[in-house]
């Protein structure tokens, strides 16, 4: 029987994109070296490795302090307590960098707008979307609101 990781698949189940991860190392290497394929293979089954030892102790982590989901700080005890705390500095530099671009991200989509529009804009864009979503739940066919406009304003407001 192959050994289960710690989702109930089989490790061989868990991988990284191949070639990504062939263009990492090629990008980490001086340009006149070349790597072989069994050897680009075997440090990518180590990369998953590392993965699996990581989050199994970051999930051990998050166990004993009874939580249920893994956050970044267990993820950087997990580090510390295998020692690997040379690079806790720079995880949680990658950490914060991708916390900052994903709130850039999150600022510069739809929600850009919102704090720009009047309550009764706001208003009807939402009137606006439930009438899309409707009418995508219904196969294309606009279905009219159950509530009309006045109860839609008294929900609101209380």
């Amino acid at each position: 029987m192959e050994p289960m990781d710690i989702v109930g698949r089989t490790k061989e189940d868990a991988s990284l994109p191949k070639a990504t991860m062939t263009k990492i190392i090629k990008e980490m290497l001086p340009p006149d070296v070349r790597v072989a394929r069994d050897t680009q293979d075997l440090l990518i089954d180590c990369c998953v490795e590392f993965i699996n030892l990581i989050s199994s102790e970051s999930n051990e982590v998050c166990n004993r302090e009874e939580r249920r989901t893994i956050a970044p700080e267990h993820v950087l005890k997990a580090l510390e307590v295998l020692g690997f705390g040379e690079y806790i500095e720079e995880v949680y530099a990658a950490y914060e960098q991708h916390r900052l671009e994903t709130l850039d991200t999150v600022r510069a989509g739809k929600c850009s707008n919102v704090a720009e529009m009047t309550e009764e804009e706001a208003l009807a864009e939402q009137q606006r979307m439930f009438a899309e979503a409707r009418a995508r739940m219904n196969g294309g066919v606009t279905v009219p609101s159950k509530q009309p406009d006045s109860e839609v304003d008294q929900n609101l407001n209380n």
